[in-house]
C-alpha cells in the first residue's frame, strides 16, 4: 500500500484563483517531444464537445440551481448515478468544502467532472488517447459562449507525482479527516486503488449503500486529534442532500472509480515509455524494458491480480450497478466484463472493461502487441505463474470468450487460436477405441496444443 503523510491536494486539483486557467507558464513535464504534452491536437472527449460547441453543433444550457453542470454531464454521457461526494479539502476550492458541503464527483470511462458547491468552476479531467489526462475548468457563470479552458501548469504539479505513476493522471486519497475536512495532523492517508482494502478506503468521502459487515473510513470525522484512528462514524450524511443532483454516494460507484483511476494512469505510463522508447532508436533488449515493464504492470491490473477482496456482499443504492453493466457489450450467452459480483470482488469477469477504450486501442504497437500476447498466454492457460493465480480456469475461458466475441481489432495469433479451437470442437480428436475425446472441457485439454 502506497501511504504518504502529507496533507495533499487530490485527483481534480485546479486552481480557481482570479484566472480560470493558466497555459503554458513555466515548466510542465512531457512538454518536449516525443510526448509534447501541451500539443492543441487533442482528440479527448471535452475537446471533441468544444469543437462541437465552436461548430454549433452542440450547446451548453445553464441553470440557477446547478449551472453547467446537468448539461455537460448530459453533453459527456456521464450518468448522475456515478455521483460520490468527497468532504475533505482537497481542491484549491477548499474554503468552500465541508462535511457540510462536500464535493460532488461524476465520471464514465473517459471523464471525471467534479462540483465543489457555490464553487467558481467546473473542475474536469478528460482522458487522451495519446496524451492521457488533459485538464480543464469551465466557469460556473452564466456566459454566452461558456468555454472549456485547458489548464496545465498547476495541475500537472500535483498530478504527476508516484501517486500517478509518474505521468499525468488521477488518484484517489483516503484520509483521516478532522470535523472541518483537513487532514488530522501527523496521521497516515492513503492512495486508493483496486488493491486496497476496505478498512483502509473512503476517509474524507461520504458512502452510500452496504458494505454488509465490513468498515471503512468513509462517513467518519477525527474527534480525538491524538488518536485520529479512533474514528467517530455517528454523523453520517448530515448535510442538505437537496443542493446536489442526487442523495447518494454510491458505494459501487466508488469501488468502479478505485480501479479506473490507477488503470487510465498505467495505460498512459506504458504509453509514454514505448514512446520514448521508440524515439530512442532501434529497439534494443534494454529499451524494449522500458515498455514492457510497464505493460507487465498494465496486464496484472487489467487482470485485477492484485484486487484485495471483499468480505462481504456489497449493494449500491443510486441505481449505478444497473446503469454501469448496461453500457457494454456483451457476448452471445449474455456475459460482459461490466457484469458485478460484490461478493467476493468487484467484477464477475476478472477483466478490465477499459480494455475497449480508445486510450487502449492507442497504445503503440509494440506495447500493445506484448500486452496481447501475454493475455493470450494467460488466458490460455500457458501462463501459470503464481502472480495470476486468482484466476481459475472458469474465470480464464470465460474471459477469453468474451473478448473473442467483443473486442475488435484482437491480433492475427487471437484470430489463430480461435480456428484452432473451434475445429478441436468441431472435429474432436479420437481415442484408440474409436471414441470421441472431447477436449474443450477444460483449459489444459483446450490448448495444449496451441
Amino acid at each position: 500500500m502506497r501511504r504518504t503523510s502529507a496533507i495533499s491536494l487530490v485527483w481534480l486539483i485546479l486552481p480557481v484563483y482570479g484566472q480560470i486557467a493558466v497555459r503554458k507558464q513555466g515548466y510542465v513535464p512531457f512538454s518536449d517531444a516525443p510526448i509534447s504534452y501541451l500539443s492543441d491536437a487533442l482528440t479527448d472527449p471535452v475537446a471533441k464537445l468544444q469543437q462541437r460547441i465552436g461548430r454549433r453543433e452542440a450547446k451548453l444550457e445553464y441553470e440557477s440551481a446547478h449551472g453547467y453542470l446537468k448539461t455537460v454531464l448530459a453533453a459527456l454521457d456521464i450518468p448522475i448515478s456515478s455521483q460520490t461526494l468527497v468532504f475533505s479539502k482537497t481542491s484549491f476550492q477548499f474554503r468552500k468544502i465541508s462535511p457540510e458541503t462536500p464535493r460532488a464527483l461524476y465520471f464514465n470511462d473517459d471523464v471525471y467532472v467534479g462540483q465543489v458547491h457555490d464553487g467558481k468552476a467546473l473542475e474536469i479531467v478528460s482522458f487522451d488517447p495519446m496524451q492521457g489526462a488533459i485538464f480543464y475548468l469551465l466557469d460556473e457563470q452564466k456566459s454566452e459562449q461558456p468555454v472549456f479552458q485547458r489548464a496545465e501548469l498547476d495541475c500537472t504539479q500535483c498530478h504527476v507525482a508516484a501517486s500517478t505513476r509518474g505521468v499525468p493522471g488521477v488518484l484517489l486519497r483516503s484520509i483521516y479527516p478532522n470535523p472541518t475536512g483537513t487532514q488530522a495532523t501527523h496521521s497516515t492517508s492513503f492512495i486508493t486503488g483496486q488493491d486496497s482494502p476496505l478498512k483502509e478506503r473512503w476517509g474524507g468521502w461520504f458512502v452510500t449503500g452496504s458494505v454488509g459487515r465490513q468498515t471503512h473510513m468513509g462517513n467518519a470525522v477525527v474527534q480525538d486529534k491524538e488518536h485520529p484512528e479512533q474514528l467517530d462514524r455517528s454523523g453520517g450524511l448530515n448535510f442538505d442532500t437537496s443542493a446536489y443532483l442526487t442523495r447518494h454516494s454510491d458505494v459501487v460507484a466508488h469501488l468502479v472509480l478505485a480501479h479506473q483511476t490507477q488503470m487510465h494512469n498505467l495505460i498512459t505510463l506504458t504509453n509514454y515509455q514505448t514512446r520514448l522508447a521508440l524515439n530512442a532508436g532501434a529497439l534494443s533488449d534494454e529499451t524494449r524494458k522500458q515498455y514492457e515493464v510497464p505493460a507487465e504492470d498494465l496486464l496484472r491490473y487489467l487482470l485485477f491480480a492484485n484486487e484485495a477482496p471483499l468480505g462481504d456482499r456489497v449493494k449500491g443504492d443510486s441505481g449505478f450497478t444497473e446503469e454501469f453493466r448496461s453500457r457494454g457489450p456483451r457476448d452471445a450467452r449474455g456475459r460482459s466484463l461490466r457484469d458485478f459480483d460484490l461478493r467476493k470482488r468487484i467484477f464477475k469477469y476478472p477483466c478490465s472493461y477499459l480494455i475497449y477504450s480508445a486510450a487502449f486501442d492507442t497504445l503503440p504497437a509494440p506495447a500493445k502487441d506484448y500486452i496481447y500476447h501475454r493475455l493470450l498466454e494467460i488466458l490460455t492457460g500457458r501462463d501459470q505463474s503464481p502472480e495470476f493465480a486468482k484466476l481459475t480456469g472458469k474465470d480464464r475461458r470465460a474471459i477469453l470468450e468474451i473478448l473473442l466475441a467483443t473486442k475488435p481489432g484482437l491480433p492475427e495469433e487471437w484470430s489463430k487460436y480461435n480456428q484452432q479451437a473451434h475445429s478441436r470442437e468441431r472435429y474432436p480428436s479420437r481415442n484408440r477405441s474409436g471414441q470421441s475425446s472431447q477436449r474443450t472441457t477444460n483449459l489444459k485439454g483446450t490448448y495444449e496444443n496451441f
